[in-house]
């Protein structure tokens, strides 16, 4: 057994002072096939330890129900991490930002003010006493690799409530946490004063200057060694905006003066890979609530050293060589990753989406207001709501949707009449004839916000809906949760106007990686042999989601789009990333 000590005079593993260079990986966005490969192009690249948050929505996605298998499966990513040679640096949350949907908390979670409320630490605790004990069992005073564990994540950033991280501290002890415990923050005055805890080791995350930022940080903490816990060496990608890459040669200037300070690192991210199915999260305008809102694309490469597909960089490259100036470097990995060939998708099979709600609805719901994703017990993927409006009314008066999360169709009998956005436009002008209309709204759920104070939000119509300044009440609704489209009935009749799926197969010899290009198409939802990769949209800048190579099979695949708006005439799979 070891110990892991955290000092005045600095880190110490069995009382020798050692240096901590890590890099983040997390678990829940690579396939559990393709772990070794990545974590072992961690290694080699001179890190000695990997870091990852914990995804509660993925663990706990129904209240009691909990599932550790598959991409869920930390054990064995910890225990895959010793195998290549990592220690390991644990983030349990229970929120964790990273851009993922919600910052990790489940959908169910109604009261969502991180605080000492027993509303909030209940359903914390009682996942705490599921998690935890697996990582307890895998610390390096157990015969594993975990020296360190996160108390909470970047809390300066949201609140200042130290009773509340006094309970988390003090429950990580009860649950037999005995590695050193520490919190994450930026350097300003603000963040280091309300995340930090007495007692519990502090670290800064940045991305730029380390020199000033360890020198602020160290005005509130200076006994603590400093240590960069998030050195952001890249950026994630909202819908609608400009791809983000960090020249690799600056930011290893940057690494080699923040390790010449003498300061321990780890770099966010060392591999991003995906957020697949519905996780990618969402900011709203930075860190106040009057901010638009701006969902992030579905790959989550973050200009790291090892790509989204595992593809070593020129950003590998020029940070192994500053990295082997403070230790010893294993043996350099293959650059090369395989890829399939151009490979074209034989489209066959349309269906409307209102045609097949008998396969999809998990059940019609009957109410006087339409129910939010929450209402319905739903997190993710669309919901289908009708009513009928009175007539006649010969005025074209707006339909509006205040509180939209995040996209309706508006079908006005059985026709498109508008496509709302939330923060665009959330309402259109409707008349009705002498019988009224039939309304029907298709509503669809982006990604929950991940950071600031509208971390939280509920999805759907969380404000009703409107015609005019009068309230629509009576509705059926069917939620669609979108999660297994085995059942879709293929063949049948279909007309109706809207969102529809379309069906194609593919053939391949020996499964590789590859990227279905989406373009031409405007915006849904891809799945290849039942795996839901993600989110497409034509705003760009991803144009192709990232196929790994375990979701194939030698022979013929299938891929299914749920396109929104308008489809388009063809598919393909690429050997590139289309990232922008």
């Amino acid at each position: 057994m070891s110990e892991f000590q955290v000092t005045r005079d600095g880190l110490l593993l069995d009382g020798k002072p050692f240096r901590v260079l890590s890099g983040a990986m997390h678990y829940f966005r690579t396939l559990p096939e393709q772990w070794a490969d990545r974590l072992g192009k961690l290694r080699a690249m001179g890190l000695n330890t990997v870091e990852t948050y914990v995804a509660w929505n993925l663990h706990e996605p129904r209240r009691g129900e909990f599932d550790f298998t598959g991409m869920a499966d930390l054990e064995s990513f910890l225990d895959e991490a010793g195998r290549q040679g990592l220690h390991a640096i644990v983030r349990p949350g229970p929120y964790i930002c990273a851009e993922w949907e919600n910052g990790g908390v489940p959908s169910w979670v109604r009261y969502r003010h991180r605080c000492h409320d027993p509303r909030w630490l209940e359903p914390v605790d009682a996942f705490f006493d599921e998690l935890i004990p697996r990582i307890a069992g895998r610390q390096i005073t157990r015969g594993g690799n975990v020296i360190m564990v996160q108390v909470e994540n970047e809390y300066g950033s949201y609140g200042d409530d130290r009773a509340y991280l006094r309970h988390l501290a003090d429950g990580l002890r009860a649950r037999d946490i005995e590695v050193p415990l520490f919190t994450s923050d930026g350097s300003w005055d603000l963040m280091v004063t309300g995340g930090t805890l007495p007692g519990v080791y502090a670290t800064a995350n940045f991305g730029s200057d380390p020199a000033a930022e360890f020198a602020a940080f160290a005005r509130h903490r200076p006994a603590d060694p400093a240590f960069c816990m998030e050195f952001w060496n890249g950026w994630f990608d909202h819908w609608g905006e400009e791809h983000t890459v960090r020249d690799a040669g600056e930011a290893a200037a940057t690494l080699e003066a923040l390790l010449a300070t003498g300061a321990h690192v780890n770099l966010y991210m060392a591999h991003g890979g995906t957020s697949f199915g519905f996780f990618a999260g969402a900011n709203a305008g930075g860190p106040h609530a009057d901010g638009a809102y701006q969902p992030t694309v579905t790959s989550y490469d973050y200009d790291a050293p090892i790509s989204e597909h595992g593809a070593l960089t020129p950003k590998y490259w020029a940070y192994r060589e500053v990295l082997g100036r403070y230790t010893d470097l294993p043996p350099a990995p293959a650059g090369t990753v395989r890829t399939l060939p151009p490979t074209p998708v034989a489209l066959g099979g349309s269906l409307a989406l209102l045609d097949c709600l008998d396969t999809l609805s998990s059940g019609t719901i009957t109410s006087a207001r339409p129910p939010s994703f929450e209402d319905m017990g739903q997190a993710y993927g669309l919901a289908v709501h009708r009513s009928r409006l009175p007539g006649p009314r010969a005025e074209e008066l707006p339909l509006r949707l205040p509180g939209l999360h995040d996209r309706a169709h508006v079908i006005i009998d059985g026709e498109v009449r508008d496509v709302l956005h939330r923060d665009e436009n959330t309402s259109t002008p409707v008349a009705t004839g002498p019988g009224g209309a039939a309304l029907t709204l298709i509503v669809e759920a982006m990604g929950r916000v991940n950071y600031g104070p509208v971390q939280g939000e509920d999805k759907g119509l969380t404000g009703g809906v409107l015609h005019e300044r009068q309230q629509v009440f009576g509705w059926e609704t069917d939620p669609v949760p979108l999660d297994d489209l085995s059942g879709l009935p293929w063949g049948r009749p279909t007309s109706s106007a809207g969102p529809s799926f379309h069906r194609g197969s593919f053939e391949v010899d020996t499964p590789l990686d590859a990227f279905l290009s989406l373009e031409g198409w405007t915006k849904g939802y891809a799945w290849v042999n039942g795996f839901l990769l993600g989110r497409y949209w034509d705003r760009g800048p991803q144009t192709a989601l990232y196929v790994p190579y375990p979701l194939l099979t030698s022979g013929s695949n299938e891929v299914v789009i749920l396109e929104m708006d308008a489809p388009g005439t063809g598919l393909t799979l690429r050997s590139e990333p289309r990232l922008g």
